[in-house]
């Protein structure tokens, strides 16, 4: 009995294979955008394991030159006889690639380089020419050095490897940048301040590593990627709920003849397993496409944003696969578990009729919209009083499905409304009609919500971003011209060469644990430029004249939010320095938190560091002659001798790729929930016959009603497109508000674009029309024998 109850519940789909290419569509679309953001999480996580494996990064402690100085090999064979374990590294950028040199003698063993040269040809890597390791795409874009390339597919991603020698033939540097130390070190060695007093210590710290300051992009991505998800549920939901409304009479049947209800429901959890099965497969095949298409995008984020290096290209890791899978299975059972419920419930000989499905569908809008009330009370309140990140995105949780949720009550009430409105005949079935078949569109009517609300958040997010951006852009890049030096000596050559009236303003800045949070303390020279420029977000009263009087230090607001600091608290910069805070001012796009001294001031507190980047005010048709002769008298690095249109041009190159992903995502959304859209309507059309041969048989042509079956989903979904806009506001203030700030620090204020909402609306109408278009089209030229046969049929 088992093999024929299996084999009747098969044929269903061999008779509906639309429906058989809807569910398994709309799970593959859904898998497929869920798998290829986790496939881009797990190849940009597993870079920053390997960029963290090379030399020990965010496990083993550094000793650091003064800025803008080296370590001379003395220094390094004084700190080995007083004991301390300490191995040389010298690091610099060769092209585009990050050029590490080590001494593979002295490097902690625990660490990737030595394991890497001990894969290599270690004679190579040895030799007088020197050897170049690393990935073979970064490898080939490397200049001519006259080293051997070795390829390795262990190496981080964007870094090269070499021996200390050969790194400082290339970079041209004498002496290291920095010792990296064991982390077993003896228990007798002589103190630093007495071996080097001039090198500074620096202890690694679990949040400064660049996985977690990472960590808010790649939950951004999966929030997405769940959104993606649900929407394409909808489609899934929708699709096992219809097969087993067709499907009565065969349970009945089945059950009539003795087969157990809970053999049944087995039975057709193993047929929607096995379809989950084949779902998920092509889901992880197209994830893989999507995700391979967009991670050259992300790596390029990531490098700007936060400096690191993800590899372009994508590896299969069975852990994302494994968990599309996981998803695609648990996606289903929950999609097809009211479906399960009203069939364990249902009683035996209990009928189908369209008045009962009807009131069934009313009291499930009905509880619906309750819940959907009670989610968005809960966002409201987890908004107001909720703290962190994961507050943040549970308050987007429940804004979103509070809203979908709330859709088909809402829905129902302006038909409703419009019903009572109409006084002729035809008009008043058209509001009827369309209520009577609300419950069959609203999964789809609630994909497509969720995708425009996600489109006008996102968009207004990235909008008010870029707005915010560029004016602080404007702000922070005032200076004409920004030159970089190598020595001292060639900071105070350059110095002595700039013409009559062009003002540099030194750039420069230590790092320092600032209120327990790792921070970094700039210095600024009283002048026009940031009194006429930078605007504060809050300030005590003339606060750049009593900076400039050295009574206070100035913040940014990622370091004010993270420590709870507000204007007039004291902030220590160093254990003999403490300070209150004059201002506190937006510094958007940076990880970290930030002080500012006066010049005075810092040249005391850090009479170490010898500013090596300066911004020049120049007259604007100057800074070309200018530029050419840092380069051509002084020899100055054509690369450190930046134009400010260029600068800012590579920073708005970085926002714009900061936002393709979300961008794209959004894009696949949107066109889910037209899939969903059209898959709900084709299925519709098939079973909507006994409601408008009637209609037809009074003389309504057929063309007509095609037209008003295009008319109707076009105007649903454009109820459907102004529900979404207050919800996707509603979003990007979360957004905006709340997520950012815990995310990243810093609050942005939220610009209104009514030009980009009339886009999206025009959009949504657009995919409307064309899901549309083919049922109707169908409908318009149904053949009459079909329609007569209705009334044969008596249903």
């Amino acid at each position: 009995m088992i093999g024929a109850g299996l084999q009747a519940l098969l044929s269903h789909w061999r008779r509906h294979l639309l429906q058989l290419f809807t569910l398994v569509a709309g799970l593959a679309l859904a898998t497929a955008l869920w798998s290829g953001v986790q496939a881009i999480n797990a190849e940009a996580r597993a870079s920053y394991a390997e960029a963290a494996d090379t030399l020990g990064e965010g496990r083993l402690s550094r000793l650091l030159p003064p800025e803008g100085g080296v370590i001379d090999q003395a220094t390094w064979v004084a700190l080995r006889r007083a004991g301390w374990l300490a191995s040389p590294v010298v690091e610099g950028r060769l092209g585009d690639a990050r050029l590490l040199g080590i001494d593979p003698l002295t490097t902690p063993v625990d660490t990737g380089p030595v394991e890497e040269a001990d894969t290599a040809d270690l004679q190579a890597f040895l030799s007088e020419s020197g050897a170049l390791l690393g990935r073979e795409e970064v490898l080939a874009d490397l200049p001519d050095t006259g080293a051997t390339l070795i390829a390795s597919e262990d190496a981080a991603p964007g870094a090269v490897l070499t021996d200390i020698r050969t790194a400082q033939r290339i970079l041209g540097v004498q002496g290291f940048t920095s010792l990296i130390l064991a982390p077993d070190q003896p228990l007798r060695q002589a103190p630093l301040a007495e071996v080097a007093p001039a090198l500074r210590l620096v202890v690694p710290q679990d949040d400064t590593d660049v996985g977690a300051l990472t960590d808010s992009f790649h939950l951004n991505l999966t929030a997405f990627g769940l959104l993606s998800f649900a929407v394409g549920l909808f489609i899934v939901h929708g699709a096992v709920g219809l097969a087993f409304e067709q499907r009565r009479a065969t349970v009945r049947t089945l059950r009539a003849m003795g087969m157990p209800l809970t053999v049944l429901i087995g039975l057709m959890a193993l047929e929607l397993a096995l379809l989950a099965l084949v779902a998920g497969a092509l889901g992880l095949a197209m994830g893989y496409l999507i995700a391979a298409a967009l991670l050259p995008d992300v790596a390029g984020t990531l490098r700007g944003l936060y400096g690191a290096e993800v590899a372009g290209t994508l590896r299969f890791r069975p852990l994302w696969a494994l968990s599309g899978m996981t998803i695609a299975l648990a996606g289903t059972a929950a999609a097809a578990a009211s479906a399960f419920r009203r069939l364990a419930t249902t009683p035996l000989l209990a009928g189908s009729t369209r008045r009962a499905g009807a009131r069934w569908a009313a009291r499930r809008a009905l509880r619906q919209g309750i819940a959907g009330v009670a989610l968005l009370l809960a966002a409201l309140a987890i908004g107001l009083w909720g703290r962190g990140l994961v507050a943040g995105f549970a308050t987007l949780g429940c804004l979103m499905i509070g809203g979908a949720l709330l859709l088909p009550l809402l829905l129902d009430r302006v038909l409703a409304l419009g019903q009572r409105f109409a006084r002729q005949p035809l008009p008043q079935w058209i509001w009827a009609d369309s209520r009577a078949e609300l419950p069959g569109l609203s999964l789809a009517l609630m994909a497509l919500l969720l995708a425009m609300a996600a489109n006008v958040g996102v968009s207004t997010m990235v909008s008010s971003f870029r707005q915010t951006f560029v004016d602080f852009l404007d702000q922070r890049l005032a200076p004409e011209l920004y030159v970089g030096v190598s020595t001292p000596e060639q900071a105070e050559a350059m110095l002595a060469t700039l013409p009559e009236g062009v003002r540099a303003l030194p750039i420069a800045s230590v790092e320092r644990t600032l209120s327990g949070l790792p921070s970094e303390v700039q210095i600024l020279r009283d002048d026009p430029t940031y009194r006429e420029n930078w605007r504060f977000l809050n300030a005590a009263p003339d606060p750049w004249d009593r900076l400039a009087a050295g009574e206070g230090v100035l913040v940014n607001e990622q370091l004010a939010r993270r420590a709870g600091l507000s204007v007039g608290d004291p902030l220590a910069v160093t254990e003999a320095l403490t300070l209150p805070i004059l201002g506190i001012y937006g510094d958007y796009g940076n990880p970290v938190g930030q002080a500012i001294l006066t010049e005075r001031l810092f040249r005391d507190t850090f009479p170490e560091v010898v500013p090596l980047s300066f911004g020049l005010r120049v007259p604007p048709e100057e800074v070309p002659a200018l530029s050419e002769r840092l380069v051509s008298d002084l020899g100055l690095d054509p690369e450190r001798v930046v134009n400010q249109a260029n600068l800012k041009a590579i920073s708005l190159g970085i926002f714009e790729r900061t936002f393709t992903v979300t961008g794209a995502l959004n894009v696949l959304t949107l066109a889910v929930a037209g899939f969903a859209l059209l898959m709900s309507l084709l299925t519709l059309a098939s079973i909507r016959l006994p409601q408008l041969a009637p209609v037809w048989a009074l003389g309504t042509r057929r063309a007509t009603l095609g037209r008003l079956e295009l008319v109707r989903a076009v105007g649903l979904s454009a109820l459907t497109a102004l529900a979404a806009l207050p919800l996707g506001l509603a979003l990007a203030w979360v957004l905006l508000a709340v997520v950012n700030v815990e995310a990243f620090g810093w609050k942005l204020p939220m610009f209104l674009f009514p030009l980009d909402w009339l886009r999206l609306f025009a959009l949504a109408l657009l995919a409307a029309a064309l899901a549309a278009a083919w049922p109707a089209l169908r409908l318009a030229r149904v053949p009459p024998s079909i329609l007569l046969k209705v009334f044969s049929d008596e249903r």
